[in-house]
């Protein structure tokens, strides 16, 4: 029901070429969708991407978010906007704040304000667990993003902007599991920051299934998580290590790095309080008082003082063979499993 939603329509993708982009590609460009223009910096990206997918309805726009005149030409007669644009690597961000700044915030304005001066129907802004309680500049960034999104939908008339917040995405660039794949291939040891760490699991699907919710049910200002299972990086590394036939594989434990925290947050306490719970899915609908400081002050809330955060301590826990039946379900894993090697999707 979603794709037919999409027939015949322009879908923007900015920041494309990554693993969400390809996710999306790969769910719609056969589909009845008129057009998908991708937005990125890295021309040589684009390029492969071209080649590899080789389809008249995938355009490229060469442009930055930060740059509201390449934003404003790639949006001129889409419809749709996916906006996964953004520095996601905490310790570039951490080094680099401003740069952070620049790209998750201040390009998602121009991103929204491209959006609502042509006409776009539906902007989906793709955020993280990071921005829940955050303590690097990553997630600081990506907070502020999301109020962004959420301060624009109130002016934004006939144009809906709403956000997806998930969490560890399987497999994705710079995630974790690639990184024990290859060291398991090498022989090495895999760097484990701490065994008891939680993470949230989600696949590339689960992330594209999360968008397309949101894109059908969401209202101005709303923020959708997915419920999802969790492991530990224990957990984790031993299914992986008995999938790729190397159990009992040497761990080099290295700590808690700077800006890394015990156990992902998808909704804070003060969002479970007026989360609405949508079975596999919870609403958080946008704090639509006005500028009236007596309000903030004179009335508060007391469901907050009962409600608990969702966190990947608390939500489902899966074991080493519920997890290796998750990773089973990426191809490069089924791959290693079987004894070659494919390499994860970009």
């Amino acid at each position: 029901m979603t794709q037919s939603m999409f027939g015949g329509r322009t879908l923007l993708v900015s920041g494309g070429t990554g693993s969400f982009g390809n996710a999306v590609l790969r769910r719609f460009l056969d589909s009845d969708i008129a057009e998908i223009r991708i937005l990125s910096r890295d021309e040589k990206k684009q390029d492969d991407m071209r080649k590899h997918y080789n389809n008249s309805k995938l355009k490229f726009y060469i442009g930055d978010v930060r740059d509201y005149g390449s934003v404003q030409s790639a949006v001129r007669g889409v419809d749709f906007i996916f906006h996964a644009a953004a520095l996601k690597q905490v310790p570039s961000c951490e080094f680099h704040p401003l740069e952070a700044v620049k790209t998750n915030v201040l390009g998602t304005e121009n991103m929204l304000e491209a959006a609502i001066n042509n006409g776009v129907q539906r902007v989906i802004c793709l955020s993280t667990d990071k921005a829940v309680y955050p303590i690097n500049a990553m997630g600081i960034s990506k907070a502020m993003m999301e109020k962004v999104a959420v301060a624009k939908s109130r002016s934004s008339h006939s144009t809906v902007i709403c956000a997806t917040r998930y969490g560890n995405v399987m497999a994705s660039r710079g995630s974790v599991i690639p990184l024990f794949a290859d060291q398991i291939r090498a022989g090495t040891p895999l760097s484990i920051t701490d065994p008891n760490m939680t993470r949230f699991m989600m696949t590339l699907d689960d992330a594209v299934e999360l968008v397309l919710y949101a894109f059908q049910n969401g209202n101005p200002g709303d923020i959708f998580v997915q419920k999802a299972p969790a492991a530990t990086i224990a957990v984790l590394a031993e299914a992986l290590c008995r999938l790729i036939g190397s159990p009992g594989h040497p761990i080099n434990e290295i700590g808690t790095r700077h800006g890394e925290k015990l156990f992902e947050v998808l909704l804070s306490r003060e969002e479970m309080a007026s989360a609405e719970d949508l079975g596999d899915y919870f609403r958080v609908p946008p704090d639509l008082r006005d500028l009236n400081y007596g309000k903030y002050v004179e009335q508060g809330e007391k469901s907050i003082s009962l409600a608990e955060e969702y966190n990947s301590h608390n939500t489902t826990r899966l074991d080493v063979q519920a997890m290796s039946g998750l990773l089973m379900k990426l191809p490069f894993i089924q791959a290693m499993a079987a004894g070659g090697y494919v390499a994860p999707d970009e």
